[in-house]
């Protein structure tokens, strides 16, 4: 069997960016108060919430379409590497109750933000040309 890598980081994009935008959808419909108010518990100022925007709704969307993906990746990772720092750190190294990490699934997201900054969008994307695809 051929492999086909463009392919494959084309279904990790697609799974990856919409599992994620979800979170975004839910915080545009919920609202970001609890961020605003962690943010502000640390003495940082509140408007950094409005960041999660970037993260969890404009950042998937550009990795699921494939344009500066590797920008992209790396504003999805940082973006999860800061809900980890704001609101999991009691769960670094915490069991969940099925017996895995309790941060296993953020992390993933937040590697996957990594891979995208080094390998790009491969060649199924809207933009291939650009250093920042």
């Amino acid at each position: 069997m051929n492999r086909n890598i463009d392919l494959g980081i084309f279904i990790s994009r697609v799974a990856i960016g919409f599992t994620m935008l979800v979170y975004g959808v839910n915080k545009l419909v919920h609202g970001i108060g609890f961020i605003t108010g962690m943010l502000r518990d640390l003495g940082l100022p509140s408007f950094l919430s409005y960041g999660v925007y970037l993260g969890e709704i404009v950042a998937p969307v550009l990795i699921i379409i494939g344009f500066r993906t590797r920008v992209a990746g790396l504003v999805f990772a940082l973006n999860c590497l800061t809900a980890i720092v704001l609101a999991q750190r009691e769960n670094l190294f915490r069991i969940n109750d099925f017996g895995g990490w309790a941060l296993e699934l953020l992390v993933i997201y937040m590697l996957m933000g990594v891979c995208y900054w080094f390998t790009g969008a491969g060649k199924y994307a809207v933009s291939t040309s650009n250093r920042w695809d």
